[in-house]
């Protein structure tokens, strides 16, 4: 089984958007996409100052799911987003 380390090597190498969609493609399922596109999403929506709840009802999603992005905030990741 392969790492993190393994996939950030692969997607450094992409040389620009339409490289980055291409592999992106080939490795996610639609659903994967969708749910990623949901976590960033919740991390801005957090990092925003927007409360737990109101998110939860904004994307459709249980507060359970917003408030592990929240701890994963709190842990230190998600410094770049």
């Amino acid at each position: 089984m392969g790492s993190i380390y393994s996939i950030i090597n692969t997607v450094i190498k992409a040389k620009n958007e339409e490289e980055m969609q291409n592999l992106l493609e080939g490795l996610l399922t639609p659903s994967e996409t969708e749910e990623i596109a949901t976590r960033l999403e919740i991390v801005k929506l957090l990092k925003q100052g927007m409360g737990q709840h109101a998110i939860a009802k904004k994307l459709n999603i249980g507060v359970a799911t917003v408030s592990r992005g929240a701890k994963e905030i709190k842990e230190g990741k998600f410094k770049y987003v």
